[in-house]
């Protein structure tokens, strides 16, 4: 499994809402997008989204549209893109 996190820079005027339906739906509709997750900071102006990927390859294959989507959202909420990384999971583990 692979991850992708964004790091945003938020402020005031930063929407602190949760992204809507129709962004989520867009981002696990992407190839190999085997979930997503969103965090925002009470301490600090901060939040971060985390994408889950299948495999590498998929990662890679859906940048420019994961690109697009987070450009989307950020101008939308009034963030600004700080940082993109992408990683390898090397372990997970969830309490269910």
């Amino acid at each position: 499994m692979f991850a992708r996190i964004s790091t945003y820079q938020t402020s005031p005027n930063t929407l602190r809402n949760a992204p809507t339906e129709e962004i989520i739906t867009r981002v696990l509709q992407l190839p190999g997008c085997k979930g997503i997750y969103y965090l925002n900071s009470k301490e600090s102006d901060k939040a971060l989204s985390i994408t889950l990927w299948d495999t590498e390859e998929s990662m890679v294959a859906t940048r420019q549209d994961a690109t697009r989507i987070r450009e989307e959202t950020s101008e939308a909420d009034k963030t600004h893109i700080v940082s993109v990384e992408e990683f390898e999971v090397t372990a997970n583990s969830l309490n269910t």
